[in-house]
């Protein structure tokens, strides 16, 4: 069976949103792992709850060494990884032995409000600060940068007249669940296809 593996470092919510799509056979795949960079993250009660196994390995103790621990945990274990409000950043072995087989979901539309420093309310400040007229969500894969991995599939949401970096941040939070469910879903029928930046959907 296809297997997922969840990296996550607060409350879990995309996170519940796959667990959700698994336990209603949505997705045809189990989630073989949740592993946190923080112990006190709600995300491995998530895990818990749903007799998931969860690990955490404090980012503040493992510091360069976190990647490495993480891909000793996985190796052989996941199909895919997905990152589900991580904040860590990946890196080293753990990019090439999964090349490919690591997304992540950012709360913008990159290019755009993304990279180093852009997470969180950060992101949707930023949007409003800047007076667009559509931000949304944006699931990538994880290169060797910071937000710099081709787009998988994206998500608009319309800033509306009045909007606040919180405002907009719980309506492009809906829209986030729906899309790290139709990219793992995507994945897990191997319907995803990626040559150089540009990525397209068979069938």
């Amino acid at each position: 069976m296809f297997k997922i593996a969840v990296l996550a470092s607060g409350g879990g919510t995309n996170l519940q949103a796959i667990i959700d799509a698994v336990n209603n056979k949505e997705i045809n795949a189990e989630i073989s792992y949740i592993i946190t960079d923080n112990e006190k993250a709600y995300a491995l009660e998530r895990g818990r709850l749903n007799n998931i196994p969860v690990m955490s390995f404090d980012r503040k103790q493992y510091k360069e060494g976190l990647s490495d621990k993480i891909l000793e945990v996985l190796k052989g274990k996941a199909d895919i990884i997905v990152l589900a409000g991580y904040l860590s950043i990946l890196q080293g072995d753990i990019i090439k032995e999964f090349k490919n087989r690591i997304i992540n979901i950012h709360p913008s539309l990159i290019p755009s409000f993304c990279g180093m420093g852009a997470y969180g309310i950060k992101v949707h400040e930023m949007a409003i600060e800047y007076g667009v007229k559509v931000s949304g969500c944006t699931v990538h894969f994880v290169d060797e940068g910071t937000d710099t991995g081709a787009i998988i599939l994206q998500k608009v949401v319309e800033v509306m007249e009045g909007d606040d970096a919180k405002k907009l941040q719980e309506r492009i939070l809906v829209k986030e669940h729906e899309a790290i469910v139709e990219a793992v879903k995507l994945f897990s029928e191997e319907r995803v296809q990626i040559d150089g930046r540009k990525v397209s959907i068979k069938g």
